[in-house]
């Protein structure tokens, strides 16, 4: 995986491209120690590749991170609404206890930075401040859209990424979704989500159905654009369906439902109330398509944007049916599941 640094736009990219600018950018921190020190702090720093993945700290972690999520999806009834409880003051703070998976991931991996914990403290208050102070009128989308460009910018240029171990780096992911999930869900729900994930018979059918619409389309541009390719998978039954369980599962929990919930749940939902059904999705599943864009390549890999687009059409036309986000990730994790165990 590219790292941050290496991406199109990245500042050491240009850099290198523009070689003598990198001693000015050298020569700007010699004589302004504060930005020398946000630098030194913000740049990649060694990580711990060695720390095991059941180290008893990033276990506790994972728990403490997973449990928003979980518990929004599985309790939605439960969460929704649940922060407007408290005084306004902890409404506001209490997302700062996300700071507490970094900590203990970092001190596992030798990696613990103040300023990374202060952005993992500070991020997902702002974005409760924003969601708080939101206008309760349902057309008034603006606040909600700011909060989702944050997110997403964050999530898809990796910006948080230098904070964590490679192997790790879910973690930016999964606490980037907890604080949506605490803005939308908890503090400010906003209607019509449908985000439960105790998914009924309805919810695999619908899933299903936009899964088999969508392969033809897939099969034929993606064979024509070189952008699939066959490969020898298992050919007995039991391995078979054990390998493909294993990737719909993990697919469907921390990709589908994550970006489903993100772009139909959130996006596709707030941009219907300014321009209508059709435009919401086209527009969502042009962004979904441009999320892609730096995914198996360092440059603007656009096959993929193209196919996953088109792939957003048909997970917001199986949400938009019954405005389940659990119906959307069932198409989303067949689409990669299949994808990724015989035509990547």
């Amino acid at each position: 995986m590219p790292h941050l640094c290496d991406l199109p736009g990245s500042p050491s990219v240009g850099l290198r491209r523009w070689g003598g600018r990198a001693h000015g950018w050298e020569a700007t921190k010699a004589r302004l120690p504060v930005v020398s020190l946000i630098a030194d702090h913000f740049s990649p720093m060694p990580h711990n590749t060695s720390v095991p993945l059941f180290h008893p700290l990033i276990v506790i972690a994972a728990v403490l991170a997973l449990v928003p999520y979980l518990a929004a999806a599985f309790m939605p009834d439960r969460v929704s609404g649940i922060a407007r409880r408290l005084p306004v003051w902890a409404q506001v703070l209490a997302p700062s206890l996300l700071a507490i998976p970094y900590v203990l991931v970092a001190l596992a991996a030798g990696t613990f930075s103040p300023l990374w914990m202060a952005l993992y403290a500070l991020l997902p208050p702002a974005i409760a401040l924003i969601a708080r102070l939101a206008p309760p009128n349902e057309r008034s989308v603006c606040p909600q859209l700011v909060i989702l460009a944050i997110l997403g910018m964050a999530v898809d240029l990796r910006w948080f990424e230098h904070a964590w171990p490679p192997h790790l780096a879910v973690f930016n992911k999964v606490l980037l979704l907890d604080a949506g999930i605490y803005a939308f869900v908890a503090l400010r729900p906003v209607a019509g989500t449908g985000f439960d994930l105790r998914l009924r018979r309805r919810d695999l059918v619908t899933g299903l159905r936009e899964f088999l619409f969508y392969l033809p389309v897939a099969l034929t541009l993606g064979f024509a654009l070189g952008f699939l390719h066959t490969h020898p998978f298992a050919t007995r039954i039991g391995p078979f369906f054990g390998q493909f369980a294993r990737a719909w599962g993990f697919t469907f929990f921390f990709i589908a439902v994550p970006e489903e919930l993100f772009f139909r749940g959130w996006l596709q939902n707030l941009l219907e109330r300014r321009i209508g059904r059709t435009g919401a999705l086209i527009v969502a599943s042009v962004l979904f398509g441009l999320s892609h864009f730096n995914k198996r390549a360092v440059y603007f890999n656009w096959r993929y944007v193209l196919l996953a687009a088109i792939a957003g059409i048909f997970y917001g036309r199986a949400w938009r049916r019954d405005r389940r986000v659990g119906a959307s990730a069932v198409t989303h994790a067949t689409v990669d599941a299949v994808w990724s165990l015989f035509l990547r």
